[in-house]
């Protein structure tokens, strides 16, 4: 039987994937973060990670590791792949391989391989297509300094802004100083400015859910927030639209990350989807690690099996 290798390595977890030919996942494995390799450290833990999740998923497919051959294996790392492909290649055998970014095998898995947009906004944002020709485009991306509009560090940045303005005396009234103040016990809108300088940029980006719940109360400046976010992210893929698709062309837009839970955000980026591309938007069909075994199918010419849903993504 020929065997096929996802992997979604991210800043979090890494998630592997072994499939069949026919598509159908036989098994599934799970292990930690792997998007650092620089440093005795850093590569310890890509190769702990990789090794772990893959053992666990070969295992659930009753093999083992040690004499395990994929026909094509396809990896999408966060962060990039131009410093893991040599440490992938003497964890994995494989005839093929693909090693790539995290948000290439994103966008596989939400449109099952098809030509699409997915826009992911976590901590940071980004948006990334592909066409029908293969060509692919993106936006954003750019880190905290330079981009990462909509995402939740740009969440929770604008609303200490507003925050910061209010206790100035400057600023619209607004529940998001009070939300902020009490979720942090901080004393005030400056001082906690000051601890979130020395924090963690997932640690700031935590505080994001404070807008959308000020939003669902009412709160017209954490609405505004959420809806300029909404734009901001929307742009995104108008770029990527522009650059890979003719006008009128009707294709999938994926949207991925915790930023999307705020309805209210949600609603006002299909709006503006609908409003500039006319595209409709939707959850994605499969996971990232689904959408790396569909590109390792493809990889090997097993067309028949590239329309196959993983039992374990239905």
């Amino acid at each position: 039987m020929r065997l096929y290798l996802g992997i979604d390595g991210g800043q979090s977890s890494t998630t592997a994937l072994v499939a069949g030919e026919t598509g159908r996942v036989l098994g599934i494995g799970r292990g930690g973060p792997c998007n650092h390799v620089a440093g005795p450290e850093g590569r310890t833990k890509f190769f702990g990670a990789i090794s772990a999740c893959l053992s666990e998923a070969l295992s659930q497919a009753g093999l083992q590791q040690d004499g395990a051959t994929f026909a094509a294996a396809c990896l999408g790392f966060s962060g990039g792949a131009a410093d893991k492909e040599t440490y992938s290649r003497q964890l994995i055998r494989s005839a093929k391989y693909r090693i790539t970014h995290d948000a290439e095998i994103a966008l596989l898995g939400a449109t099952a391989s098809e030509p699409g947009i997915i826009v992911i906004a976590g901590t940071g944002s980004m948006a990334f297509g592909m066409n029908q020709q293969g060509r692919t485009a993106r936006a954003g991306g750019w880190g905290y300094l330079f981009g990462d509009e909509g995402g939740g560090l740009y969440l929770t940045r604008q609303a200490l802004r507003a925050a910061l303005q209010l206790e100035e005396g400057w600023g619209l009234e607004t529940g998001l100083l009070k939300a902020l103040l009490n979720r942090t016990g901080a004393a005030s809108a400056n001082d906690l400015m000051h601890t979130l300088y020395g924090l963690p940029r997932n640690q700031i980006a935590g505080l994001a859910p404070l807008v959308s719940e000020a939003a669902e109360l009412g709160d017209s400046v954490a609405i505004q927030i959420l809806k300029d976010a909404a734009s901001q992210l929307a742009r995104y893929v108008e770029g990527v639209y522009r650059n890979l698709f003719s006008s009128n062309e009707v294709v999938p837009v994926a949207f991925v990350g915790g930023v999307f839970r705020s309805s209210i955000l949600l609603q006002e980026f299909r709006a503006c989807i609908q409003r500039s591309i006319g595209c409709p938007v939707g959850p994605p069909k499969l996971s990232p690690a689904a959408g790396a075994v569909l590109e390792a199918l493809r990889m090997d010419g097993n067309n028949s099996a590239l329309s196959a849903v993983p039992e374990s993504e239905k």
